[in-house]
């Protein structure tokens, strides 16, 4: 898309929550909304906002951070009384064909975790909220 230097084709470099919605912009993928949240512990700000995301239909969050490095995808959210809040986390590295879902499960692979437990207080985070175009909707449906 030339928005890296020669010598990122090719290579085993990652890209980020940014760059995965500039792909998905470029390729005609969903469509990729981005939410900075300065600090995990702000996380539970933007609760609200994820509940509505995948109630309205939304597809898988991607996610990335700066002192948490490790990539997640967020598949759904549950919010609890009082300060227990959970999100379905799933661990975008695995690879290959599971024998079933609790495989999965049971590997951890994916998950529901409390949200204070998933996200670093410290780290910031971006967040990419994928949902398909009424475009692509139609033609999902045709």
């Amino acid at each position: 898309m030339g928005d890296k230097p020669p010598g990122f084709r090719g290579s085993r470099d990652w890209i980020g929550c940014v760059e995965a919605s500039l792909c998905l912009a470029h390729f005609g993928g969903p469509q990729g909304r981005l939410c900075h949240v300065p600090r995990g512990a702000g996380l539970h700000g933007e609760l609200e906002k994820l509940y509505s995301h995948f109630a309205g239909g939304g597809g898988p969050v991607m996610v990335g951070g700066d002192a948490d490095a490790r990539s997640k995808a967020l598949l759904g959210i549950c919010i609890g009384s009082g300060t227990e809040d959970y999100v379905l986390v799933l661990d975008p590295h695995y690879w290959g064909t599971p024998k079933s879902p609790s495989e999965l499960q049971a590997a951890g692979w994916v998950g529901w975790q409390e949200v204070s437990a998933a996200f670093d207080p410290n780290s910031f985070y971006n967040l990419c909220l994928t949902s398909l175009s009424s475009q692509q909707q139609q033609h999902t449906l045709d």
